[in-house]
Formats: C-alpha cells, structure tokens, sequence
C-alpha cells in the first residue's frame, strides 16, 4: 500500500541552505551510481519518437543526473540541450551545472510548478526522483499538463515499495552521507557544519529517503495515471535493471500521438 508521508524537503519551512544540501548529495549519489547510463537510452528513444533534442527537467533538485545524460545523448549522435526547473530552485547548483554545460544548459530562477509548466517551456519533460514527491491526483495533472501542451514526459524512479528497498535506507542512509560528503564538490564549510556538527543533512536524508520508498508508484500505477491522457499520448512504463548498481529502475515515458503517427506516416 502507498503512504504518502511528507517528505522534509517539500515543506516550505525547511530551511533553503539544509534542502540545497540534500539535493547536492542526491546529485552526487545520482551520478556516483551511473543512473545516467540506466536512463539515457529510453530519453533518448523519447526524443526520437517526439522529434525534439529539447529537454525540459522538472523538479531538478541538484540538477541530479540530468549533466550526464546530456554527455551521454551527445556520444550517441543526439546534440540535445536542457532546462534545469524546480518548485525551491537550488540556484547555486543551477548555475554550476550551467556554468559546466559551456551553455548546453539552462536554467530558470524562479519557482516552476511541474503540475502547470509554462507553455514556452517545450520539449521532453522530465523527471528524475521526483515523482513520487506528488499525490495521485497531482502526477495526473503533470501527466495532463504535458499531453494538453503536446509534450513527451519522462519519469524515472529508483524508489520502490518494497522491504529490500525501505530496509537499507533505514539502516544505510545516514552512514552513506557521512561518508560520501568529504568527497562532494565544491568544498563547503556548511557542508561539514551540517552533516556532522549539526546533522541535520543525514536526518533528513533518512526521513526522506524512507518516505520515497513508502511514496513509490508502480509501473502499473503510473500507467493509471496516465489513462485520462491516453487518448492524446502514447505511454510505455516498466522496470529496467540499472546498469552500474543493484535493483530495478521504475519508468513511464510518453510522447504525443500525432506526433508519433506524423514521424510514422510523413506527407
């Protein structure tokens, strides 16, 4: 059964300078782990199916894997670029992937909600450990909102509901951050200070990092929640092993029907 518990990070109370820090080691652990090499082929048959090298991602966090994704689809002949969005914008963490990317990657400033994207914002919508972050009738309206603006989605999520996955954050996670933030860039002295003296990334991390197992769709869940949508797209969702690290990576991806049919049947 789905809990949806809140997570810290969602709450407007949590302090910006705590939530950028989680999101940086979510970014981190994202990249340590490859879950770029996991996801990029199924962008990347999205971006073919839809006819767009644009990419859009939604509630990006720490701009999570989305930088080696973008290297990924370059080595596969596929020149794509992206805007990195969020509801809490981590700014400082836009502006370094920005700053990387030589242009490739963009970013906006202020607060995006993925459930109503601004109609000038186009191409492969995406979100990466993100989705679970929304009730149901919420993922329906971000499902919604890009078959009623003619846009493909990608939805990727290493969080599952099941003992094997919920165990080992409870036990694991804490230790995890510990370990990994002397290794994060760029050195941060608030980084040691709230990791360590003041724990509070680790806490958090672990209250949330239980809560998006007990949030997790399924891959028959998501593809319910892209019913009322499925007479303007076409939905494909499931699981795929990740190619650098153990357990399976849930997935919907979806893209316009008429654009499908156009690049099927051209004039």
């Amino acid at each position: 059964m789905r809990l949806h518990l809140f997570e810290i990070e969602d709450q407007p109370w949590c302090p910006a300078i705590v939530r950028d820090l989680a999101t940086d080691y979510l970014h981190f652990v994202q990249t340590a782990v490859s879950l770029h090499r996991t996801i990029t082929p199924l962008i990347r048959e999205a971006l073919v199916a839809s006819g767009t090298t644009r990419i859009v991602d939604l509630c990006s966090g720490g701009s999570g894997p989305l930088p080696a994704v973008i290297a990924e689809l370059g080595k596969s002949g596929i020149s794509a670029s992206a805007t990195l969005t969020d509801l809490f914008p981590n700014i400082t963490a836009f502006e370094r992937a920005a700053d990387a990317s030589k242009g490739i990657i963009g970013y906006v400033r202020t607060p995006v909600d993925a459930r109503a994207v601004p109609r000038d914002l186009t191409g492969l919508r995406t979100l990466f450990n993100g989705f679970h972050h929304f009730k149901p009738e919420d993922a329906r309206a971000i499902l919604l909102d890009a078959a009623n603006a003619g846009q493909p989605i990608a939805i990727f999520e290493a969080s599952r509901r099941t003992f094997k996955t919920i165990l080992p954050a409870i036990v694991l996670l804490p230790l995890f951050v510990w370990i990994a933030t002397p290794f994060m860039r760029p050195f941060l002295w608030k980084r040691l200070l709230f990791t360590y003296l003041l724990p509070c990334v680790p806490l958090i991390c672990l209250w949330d990092g239980v809560v998006s197992q007990l949030r997790a769709y399924t891959a028959e869940e998501l593809t319910e929640l892209g019913a009322p949508a499925a007479h303007k797209m076409y939905w494909r969702s499931g699981y795929t092993p990740m190619v650098a690290s153990p357990g399976l990576l849930t997935y919907l991806v979806g893209w316009p029907l008429a654009a499908a049919e156009s690049r099927t049947n051209p004039k």
